[in-house]
C-alpha cells in the first residue's frame, strides 16, 4: 500500500530484550556477553540501537561497568514480563504440537553443579529430544516450574513444595559471604550470632517465604537488618562488595576478587534438587529425573573399603 509506513523497532524483538535483561542483571557488558555466549561489540551495538529507538538513555556507562537509569529500570521490569509471556506462549505451542522437547529451568549455580556429563547422558539416552534451558532468578526458586514455564528444574531447596515433587541430588554446607577486609574474614568459621547485627541482602516482594527464611537463616527474615534487594547470584555478591551486606552461599564455589566465604556452624546445608510437577509427569520428565539421579549417585564419593583384618570382616 502506498500510504503504509514500515515499522522496524528493536524494542519489539525478543532477542534485543534478552540482551538488555542480561546487561541489566550483570551490570557489565563483558559479563553479559559471556552469559549470552556472544562477543561484546554486537551486544553494545544492540543496546545502543535500543536506546536510539526509544530516544532515551537506559544505562549509565563507566569504566567499571554500567548502572540502570530510571528509564532502564522500568524497561528491565517490562522486558522480564514480556519475555516470561513469550516463554509461556512457546511452551503452550510446543505442547500443542506434540514435539519431542523438554524445558529445563535452572537457578543460581545449579547448572554448574550438574556438569557437562548430565547433558551428555541425557543426549545419549534421548538423541532426538530438544532441551530448552530457561534461567530463573531468586524471585522464583522453582525456576519456572510453578508458573508452568518449564517441565523440570534444577534448583536449590527448600521452597514451598505443594504440587511439586523433588529428588535431592546433593548437599552443600553453607557459609557467610564477606568482604575480604571484613574483621571476620580471617576466621575458620563463624556462627549466626557473629553476623546477626549486619545488613542482610533481601529478595523481591512476593518471593517464596520458605526460600527467604532459609537464606536469611531465620523464620522471621523481616527482623534482619535490611540490606539491598537482590535477584541473582551476581547481585548478591555485588551487594556484599559494595554495601558490606552479608548473606549465605554454598561453600566451594569460586568468588570474585575481594570476597570470601567463611563456613557457618549453625545453619543447615543447602540441598541441590531436581524438581518436577507431581501430577502426571510425562515419560520424558520421568526419564530426565531418573538420568539425573543416576548421574549424581555415580558421582557420590564411595566409602573406603573395610579393613580385611578389622572387626567387621568375616
Amino acid at each position: 500500500m502506498p500510504h503504509a509506513v514500515r515499522v522496524s523497532s528493536p524494542l519489539m524483538e525478543l532477542r534485543t530484550l534478552r540482551y538488555f535483561v542480561a546487561v541489566a542483571e550483570e551490570l557489565h557488558f563483558g559479563r553479559a556477553a559471556a552469559r549470552l555466549q556472544m562477543t561484546q561489540p554486537p551486544l553494545s551495538r544492540a543496546i545502543q540501537r535500543l536506546e536510539t529507538d526509544l530516544g532515551c538513555a537506559l544505562l549509565r556507562r563507566s569504566p567499571s561497568g554500567v548502572a540502570l537509569t530510571p528509564a532502564g529500570a522500568l524497561l528491565y521490569e517490562e522486558a522480564r514480563a514480556l519475555l516470561a509471556q513469550a516463554e509461556r506462549a512457546r511452551a503452550r505451542v510446543v505442547a500443542a504440537a506434540g514435539a519431542a522437547t523438554v524445558t529445563l529451568g535452572t537457578l543460581a549455580d545449579s547448572v554448574e553443579q550438574t556438569g557437562a556429563a548430565l547433558a551428555a547422558a541425557f543426549r545419549d539416552r534421548h538423541p532426538g529430544v530438544r532441551v530448552a534451558v530457561r534461567e530463573a532468578d531468586f524471585a522464583d526458586p522453582t525456576a519456572g516450574l510453578r508458573a508452568g514455564l518449564v517441565d523440570v528444574a534444577l534448583t536449590r531447596a527448600p521452597f514451598a513444595s505443594d504440587g511439586i515433587a523433588t529428588h535431592v541430588l546433593g548437599s552443600d554446607p553453607v557459609g557467610v559471604v564477606l568482604r575480604a577486609d571484613d574483621p571476620l574474614a580471617g576466621r575458620d568459621q563463624v556462627c549466626l550470632a557473629d553476623v546477626a547485627d549486619r545488613p542482610w541482602f533481601r529478595f523481591p516482594d512476593g518471593t517464596d517465604p520458605v526460600w527467604q527464611a532459609f537464606w536469611a537463616a531465620t523464620s522471621e527474615p523481616e527482623r534482619r537488618r535490611p540490606g539491598p534487594v537482590v535477584r541473582t547470584v551476581h547481585e548478591c555478591l555485588q551487594s556484599v562488595l559494595w554495601s558490606g551486606s552479608v548473606g549465605l552461599a554454598p561453600l566451594g564455589h569460586a568468588l570474585p576478587a575481594g570476597l570470601t566465604v567463611v563456613p557457618l556452624t549453625d545453619a543447615p546445608p543447602s540441598r541441590l534438587v531436581i524438581a518436577w510437577r507431581a501430577e502426571r509427569p510425562t515419560p520424558l520428565v520421568r526419564s530426565f529425573v531418573r538420568i539425573a539421579a543416576d548421574h549424581y549417585r555415580a558421582r557420590a564419593p564411595r566409602p573406603a573399603p573395610a579393613d580385611p583384618g578389622g572387626a567387621g570382616s568375616g
